[in-house]
């Protein structure tokens, strides 16, 4: 690739205009102007001609797809910081470099989680459909959308990443007493902190807990991480966060502790089988029982623009002979 004028850049969405635009400057960049996904056959003629993919979060690019790449692909650059629809092995036995965009995104997905932590005691979405749905208001009453207080309740937190660490942060400055369950234990200095508490057992802390929030990665361990045995050792009037990926909840198990009031409810970003979702999650929305939101938790614009900056970094890096600053390496089995 060293001796080529520019490298075919394939993208398989569309970007924000300044990332959009850089590309075009430095690669012969093929941009997603309708910003529709890809179908299969689209991808698989992207990856036999393209030097590099960009792909995202809505692309699958899995072992049967690599199997297909052409010679010339030799990076694939993640327009995302999750690498869960990327088979990394695969692509490392074809000699193919799969790069993310991590660290741009704590912060916004941070302030999401907390949004959503607020959002569901308080009945903030029930509130605002009240003045905007068919029925006037009738006015303030002392016994009306009386929701939870969150101050001096307790946060479980599954997963005390950079992502984890910011919603304590946050959670915190609300009242919020801080409890963690994590593979490590974070330094002391941070535990100092934010006073935060560590749950060797996420089985005991689940079963203390206000709030749970979800901040862990998707990978074959975390699957079903929160499974309907775990589910069920949360109090009745216990709420669930998840702004990090669908499939470390047991869905159907959630729902259905939800329907039986089992669980007071959820504010949920992510779901098991996006784009596709769960009807009964949708009629527990209807019913004010959960606050959904359509994998929003990072939509922002600098947000974006910093993953945009990362992935041509990542890829001028390696066109120009370096290892790429954001190189994902195989799980070690």
């Amino acid at each position: 690739m060293a001796g080529k004028k520019k490298p075919l850049v394939v993208i398989t969405r569309k970007l924000p205009d300044p990332v959009e635009t850089r590309m075009r400057e430095l690669f012969d960049a093929r941009l997603n102007v309708e910003d529709r996904p890809m179908t299969q056959p689209e991808l698989v003629a992207a990856v036999k001609e393209a030097d590099v993919l960009v792909p995202t979060v809505t692309d699958q690019i899995d072992a049967a797809l690599i199997a297909q790449a052409g010679d010339n692909l030799k990076l694939i650059a993640n327009f995302g910081n999750g690498v869960d629809k990327i088979d990394v092995t695969a692509a490392a036995k074809r000699g193919i470099t799969v790069t993310n965009t991590p660290n741009v995104l704590t912060e916004d997905t941070a302030d999401m989680t907390m949004a959503l932590m607020l959002a569901v005691p308080r009945r903030l979405a029930e509130g605002a459909n009240v003045l905007t749905g068919d029925k006037k208001w009738a006015g303030w009453s002392p016994t009306w959308m009386l929701g939870r207080r969150i101050w001096g309740k307790r946060l479980g937190i599954v997963g005390m990443g950079r992502i984890g660490t910011a919603v304590a942060r946050r959670a915190k400055a609300f009242g919020l007493s801080i409890h963690y369950h994590n593979r490590h234990r974070v330094l002391p200095a941070v535990e100092d902190e934010l006073e935060a508490t560590y749950w060797e057992s996420l089985d005991q802390m689940l079963a203390r807990m206000d709030i749970i929030s979800v901040n862990c990665p998707s990978t074959p361990a975390t699957f079903h991480l929160l499974s309907a045995r775990r589910l069920a050792l949360l109090q009745p009037t216990a709420y669930v966060v998840n702004t990090a990926r669908g499939d470390i909840i047991d869905e159907e198990a959630l729902v259905k502790l939800i329907q039986d009031g089992k669980i007071a409810g959820a504010g949920l970003d992510v779901y098991e089988h996006e784009p596709a979702l769960n009807g009964k999650l949708l009629k527990l929305a209807a019913k004010n029982k959960v606050v959904l939101l359509p994998h929003m938790g990072s939509a922002t614009l600098e947000g974006r623009i910093d993953m945009g900056e990362k992935v041509i970094i990542n890829i001028r890096a390696f066109v120009d002979g370096h290892r790429p600053p954001d190189r994902v390496l195989p799980l070690r089995t």
